[in-house]
């Protein structure tokens, strides 16, 4: 029995699928050279895994056992690993089909035959039924986050993984442990400029919720299409938002002529609320919420009856909460309820900055969303050719998905020439907050001359600085146009 090959498998497990340390432990699991990729590594790392665990049957040495030595744990993650990725594909159809079907839980018996085949391991029922249940959250949290925030540049690779650590924790051991059924006290705070996908990032965490597997039915216990409800704040004027959270009973006010169900009790205790614009909520509904999150109970209006409730919060605003708490518009103790985690979502111009390819695979995936994958149009000429390459998107994703249609339905898109100072505005908003560094600092000055000049000599010569710092700080877009 190779030993450290098991423990080196462990490790693999256990590593954020969305950050280079996965791959370097993949690599080091079959001693691949440092360029080889994810996916050249993947296929012989599982077949030698297939034969060690064969061979551990052969001599009939498969011992599970959480509390044993680190060993024994070590094999126990590996047959985890093993078992997962033989059924990984069933997982994925599952997913495609629950989509598809909606708010009914789809029959799933190949997760029963998963079960089956963990208990063979020598996992309990209860011990296997649950790793079934954590292998289809992990396959769904990878399905979301890859698909729906799709990007090359670091700043989205660095939100994906923060994405993954929010559903599983940064250590999935801790999770798989004691964690899985307790996530419903990490609520999370998602600040970023309007359009960035504050909504996606919301429902890749909304819909990767731990949610139990029924082997008697062969079911999960719940579709994932219901385990996240979202409401924009926003929306509402101030009299309507504390009956759209938490209900009211007939003839509560004045217009209240049948009972109505808020967003709270719709809230599965498997998923996620997802609270947009909390930053444009008034202080007394910001004391309310923060009694939902402190007591886990709420009551309708019109009622004293207490429903407890169960499912995560995740609260989203593209307004400065530094600032908003300065001036007394958010409160502090609420603030500190709702960050568990916070996550910042990156507007466009920054991804298209750090990537040159940024731009080409998201206007691909867009166009392709919106007119079908077999259609292939060159909206991404037209657009260069209508902004030119500085443009600053101050509409983000939201824009940009608008700005396809608008080219598919007259060839031609303008700028928004209204909202183009945006990246002024948030500068010197972060200036004002004291949240911006000066190697963000010295980084934007230089992209704006370079913007300006179109030439990293007369930059160098302007900011002082050698040119191969110039280049650095004009990133890669920049030096290969």
């Amino acid at each position: 029995m190779d030993m450290d090959f098991f423990r080196k498998i462990a490790v693999a497990a256990f590593s954020n699928p969305f950050t280079d340390q996965r791959v370097e432990a993949d690599r080091r699991v079959v001693g691949a050279k440092e360029e080889a990729g994810w996916h050249e590594v993947l296929v012989p790392m599982l077949d030698r895994l297939d034969e060690q665990i064969n061979e551990l049957v052969r001599n009939h040495a498969v011992v599970i056992d959480a509390n044993g030595s680190p060993e024994v744990r070590a094999v126990g993650v590996s047959v985890l690993f093993h078992v997962y990725h033989r059924f990984i594909d069933r997982f994925d159809q599952l997913i495609e089909q629950q989509i598809a079907v909606g708010d009914d839980s789809c029959r799933a018996p190949f997760a029963y035959q998963c079960m089956e085949e963990l208990v063979g391991f020598g996992f309990s029922r209860s011990e296997a039924c649950r790793y079934v249940a954590m292998f289809y959250q992990i396959r769904r949290a990878w399905f979301f986050i890859s698909k729906e925030l799709i990007g090359d540049s670091p700043c989205m690779k660095n939100l994906r993984a923060k994405l993954w650590d929010n559903i599983f924790t940064h250590d999935i051991s801790w999770y798989e442990r004691c964690l899985w059924n307790r996530m419903e006290d990490f609520s999370t705070l998602l600040l970023g400029e309007t359009g960035t996908g504050k909504g996606a990032a919301a429902a890749a965490i909304g819909r990767s919720g731990f949610i139990p597997f029924n082997p008697d039915t062969q079911t999960f216990a719940e579709s994932f299409t219901r385990a996240f409800v979202s409401i924009n704040l926003s929306q509402y004027p101030e009299s309507l938002i504390e009956s759209e959270l938490f209900g009211h009973r007939k003839g509560a006010f004045t217009g209240a002529i049948e009972k109505h169900e808020g967003i709270f009790s719709r809230c599965s205790p498997y998923g996620a609320i997802f609270l947009d614009e909390i930053g444009d909520v008034s202080v007394p509904i910001q004391i309310k919420l923060l009694q939902v999150l402190q007591e886990r109970t709420f009551s309708p209006v019109g009622s004293h009856d207490r429903i407890r409730f169960k499912g995560r919060v995740i609260a989203a605003t593209n307004k400065p909460v530094r600032q908003l708490r300065r001036e007394g518009k958010f409160r502090d103790d609420f603030y500190y309820r709702l960050c568990s985690d916070q996550i910042v979502v990156p507007p466009l111009r920054e991804r298209i900055r750090e990537s040159s390819h940024e731009l080409e695979s998201l206007v691909d995936h867009l166009a392709r969303r919106i007119c079908g994958p077999e259609v292939d149009l060159p909206v991404l000429s037209i657009l260069r050719r209508d902004v030119g390459k500085n443009y600053p998107w101050p509409g983000n994703v939201r824009e940009l998905e608008q700005a396809i249609r608008r080219v598919v339905l007259t060839g031609a898109y303008t700028s928004d020439s209204a909202a183009e100072p945006v990246e002024t505005e948030s500068l010197d908003r972060a200036i004002g907050e004291g949240s911006l560094t000066a190697k963000a600092l010295v980084e934007k000055y230089c992209r704006d001359l370079y913007g300006l000049y179109g030439n990293y000599g007369e930059v160098a010569r302007r900011t002082g600085l050698d040119w191969r710092t110039v280049k650095k700080n004009v990133g890669r877009q920049a030096g290969s146009e």
